[in-house]
Parts: structure tokens; C-alpha cells; sequence
């Protein structure tokens, strides 16, 4: 019975009994992200990384900054509808794709096609959904990679259900869900944070916050400290990390990657980075920010700062420089000459995997299509 439903001066006498001592389920401080965000590309721990892996990231990022401009120069001349760049934001890609395993899944989201490559799916397959065929361009399940997300954030749910999933089965697998910094406002990210917490899921959700939500600033999002910091109200530790420093995205991903693989639960990943770009081919950039904030992002480019390390240690000269270079050209001209072919479309696949059994209906309309068809090869 609550205070206005008790009759006459009982209200006025009614008191409400104060809880017990309240306490945390957990100790929250263990969860907070650090102040500042994580590098090592700069400081004393880059001494220590990994030779090989410094040059393998580097390769990567180089081809990955070709292949997003040839995916942008394939939009100008129509062979591609439309193309979300993610230049600049390569380490983070990358990072992605390098720190699964071959049975780990990607979820990614539009603007991140060049991770998809860089977990070796087809360059090619990787745009066919961005050139308006009918189909995400290749199998999920052989690759791992679950289709190129348009919608916000509704990937993210699936990635806690196939992680979750795989769990009860006894699967040894962790999914990696990718998502912009305007995705976070979704109620999609809300869901997939809570029942990845609460299922405790095998998780790792990776948030690129590159600055803008199309025209949408950050400030205008969220009052948030850092995106890292939603992570504690959903029970899980959230990590801030230099999105251009290739080498600490890796480092902070695999970490993550390692903890829901031993049954730590999920992690939420805010990546700091910048979308050089516009938004998609058809966004004006300069109607929202100035020239002068792109060009300082440009000093903290993430492969001039990959390059500075291996040049300063003495993994990396001219002639690697070129080698890299020469392989990303490479990968372009294949990608231009297979894009330059007009796929061959059969207007009768319109009716194949709708349903496991055409109804009725459809079959009608299958028929009708057909009979246009068939009439208009006769007329030729």
C-alpha cells in the first residue's frame, strides 16, 4: 500500500522503513577506462612489440588505405551505389581482423568492409553489397564474417546471440562486434551490452568513435566522459585506446579477445580515431567541420605512425616501403579490373531464397515474369 492509499491521518503517520546498507553487486572502480587513451606506438613499451607483427599490421594498413581509395574512385565512375570509407580508421580495421582467430567471427558494421578483407574475405565479394546486387556478396559462416550491417547496431544483439550460443554449445569461439561512436545512441547497443553482461557472453564490442555520426558531432551524443565509460553501468570493463596506434588497438582487442575466450565475459572497446573522409560518397564534409580539424587528424595518420616506429628501429626502408606499396597496387588493379565486369544478373533469382517453399503467390508472380521474359527474347 503506498502513502496515498492509506485512509485519513494513517498517510500523515506512515513512515517508510529505510533500506539496509546498500552495496554494489561489484566494485565498479576495476571497470573504469582509463583516463587517458592506451598507446604504445611513441612510448617506452614499443620497444618491446613484436618485430613481425609491426610489420605485418603495416602491410595491412597500407593496403588497406589503397583499397579504400580504389572503392571511392569505383563510386565516382558508377560501379559502386555507394562507399562508406573508413580512411583513417585502418587500425582499427585491422586491429579487428588480426586479433581472431580463423574460428572467431566479425560482426561488422557498413563502414567496415576493409576489416572483412583484412580477415581475407574477397576484396571483390567484400563491395557486392555496396554495388547493389541482391546478396551480402558471400557466405557468412565459411568466413566468419557475418554480413556487412547498413542498419545501427542491430548486429550487435547477434553477435551476443551467436556468442552466447556457442557457449551453451561449447563452442570455443568469441565474437568481435564493430560499431560507429552514433551507433552507441541506438537502443540496439543498450540491448546487446545488457544480455552480453548478464549471460557473462564471449564477447568484444569495438566502438570506432571517429568524431561524427554523419553530420553529428560526438559533444551532441552524449555526455558521457568517453564511450568506454557506458560500459561500467552494464557490468563490464571498458578500455579507451588510441585508434590510429595500430599496435595498441591490437594489443587492447587481443587482450579482450583472450578474456571472453577463458570465460571473462564481454568488454566494451572505445577506439579514438578520425573519419578523413566524408561520410559516404554522397556526404558533404565541409558543411559540418573545417578543413584545419581534418589536417591535424592528418599528423596522427595511423600508418605515418606505424612507419615512424619501424624506421626508427631500423625494420623498415626504402625498399620495404615500396614492396608494401607494390602490393597494395597490385590488390587495386585486380579489384578495378574484376569490378570493371558487369555481373551477369538473372531477374528470375528475384523468387530464390524468399522462402524454403514458394507460396503460391509467388510462384504466380514467378510465372508472370517469366512470360515477359520468354516474350521478350521472342521479339528480338
Amino acid at each position: 500500500m503506498t502513502v496515498q492509499e492509506l485512509p485519513g491521518s494513517a498517510a500523515a503517520a506512515y513512515r517508510p522503513t529505510p533500506p539496509p546498507a546498500w552495496q554494489p553487486r561489484t566494485d565498479p572502480t576495476p571497470l573504469l577506462p582509463d583516463p587517458e587513451p592506451y598507446r604504445v606506438l611513441g612510448t617506452e613499451a614499443a620497444a618491446s612489440a613484436d618485430p613481425e607483427l609491426l610489420l605485418r599490421l603495416y602491410a595491412e594498413l597500407v593496403r588497406g588505405r589503397r583499397y579504400n581509395a580504389q572503392a571511392t574512385a569505383l563510386t565516382k565512375q558508377g560501379r559502386l551505389a555507394v562507399y562508406p570509407s573508413s580512411t583513417g580508421q585502418e587500425a582499427c580495421e585491422v586491429g579487428a581482423a588480426l586479433a581472431l582467430e580463423e574460428r572467431d567471427w566479425l560482426f561488422p558494421s557498413y563502414r567496415d568492409t576493409l576489416a572483412a578483407v583484412a580477415r581475407g574475405l574477397d576484396p571483390v565479394q567484400a563491395l557486392t553489397l555496396l554495388r547493389g546486387d541482391w546478396h551480402t556478396g558471400y557466405d557468412p559462416h565459411e568466413h566468419r564474417v557475418a554480413p556487412l550491417c547498413t542498419p545501427l547496431a542491430t548486429q550487435l544483439p547477434h553477435a551476443v546471440g551467436l556468442a552466447h550460443a556457442a557457449r551453451l554449445k561449447g563452442d570455443d569461439v568469441v565474437a568481435l562486434a564493430m560499431i560507429g561512436d552514433g551507433g552507441t545512441s541506438e537502443g540496439d547497443f543498450h540491448e546487446a551490452l545488457n544480455f552480453a553482461a548478464v549471460w557473462n557472453a564471449p564477447v568484444v564490442f569495438l566502438v570506432q568513435n571517429n568524431g561524427f555520426a554523419i553530420s553529428v558531432p560526438l559533444a551532441k551524443q552524449t555526455a558521457a566522459p568517453s564511450l568506454a565509460h557506458k560500459a561500467v553501468g552494464y557490468g563490464m570493463p571498458g578500455r579507451l585506446v588510441d585508434g590510429n596506434d595500430a599496435v595498441a588497438v591490437h594489443e587492447v582487442l587481443g587482450e579482450a579477445v583472450a578474456r571472453a575466450r577463458r570465460g571473462g565475459g564481454p568488454t566494451l572497446i572505445e577506439a579514438v580515431t578520425y573519419r578523413m573522409d566524408a561520410h559516404t560518397n554522397a556526404d558533404d564534409a565541409t558543411r559540418y567541420r573545417a578543413d584545419s580539424e581534418v589536417e591535424t587528424w592528418r599528423a596522427h595518420d595511423p600508418i605515418q605512425l606505424l612507419e615512424r616506429e619501424l624506421t626508427q628501429r631500423g625494420l623498415l626502408d626504402d625498399a620495404g616501403r615500396q614492396a608494401a606499396a607494390q602490393t597494395a597496387e597490385t590488390m587495386a588493379a585486380e579489384l578495378r579490373e574484376r569490378m570493371n565486369a558487369d555481373p551477369v544478373l538473372d531477374p528470375m533469382d528475384l523468387f530464390e531464397h524468399v522462402y524454403a517453399q514458394q507460396t503460391a503467390q509467388l510462384r504466380e508472380q514467378a510465372a508472370l515474369l517469366r512470360a515477359e521474359l520468354d516474350a521478350e527474347e521472342e521479339a528480338r
